[in-house]
């Protein structure tokens, strides 16, 4: 059972791996990054179309890979 959630929780890994370098990137440079950061809590920018998809995927995904760690650690 326990070998089971570990190939699952590795499956998770490099899905999430995937689909984060998937996604492109929202600014570049250190000011890009401050103001991106701000701009994405406050939600000005919305994502459409791919970008959506891929961003509610990789919530989807981040979610199963930290329940799938939770219940690999307890198990062991």
């Amino acid at each position: 059972m326990v070998v089971f959630f570990e190939v699952l929780l590795v499956i998770a890994s490099i899905a999430m791996i995937t689909i984060v370098l998937l996604q492109k990137g929202k600014s570049a440079g250190l000011s890009g990054a401050i103001s991106g950061g701000a701009e994405h809590l406050f939600g000005k920018s919305k994502a459409r179309g791919m970008d959506l998809v891929l961003q509610r995927i990789t919530v989807g995904v981040a979610i199963a890979f930290m329940v799938l760690a939770i219940v690999v650690a307890v198990l062991k």
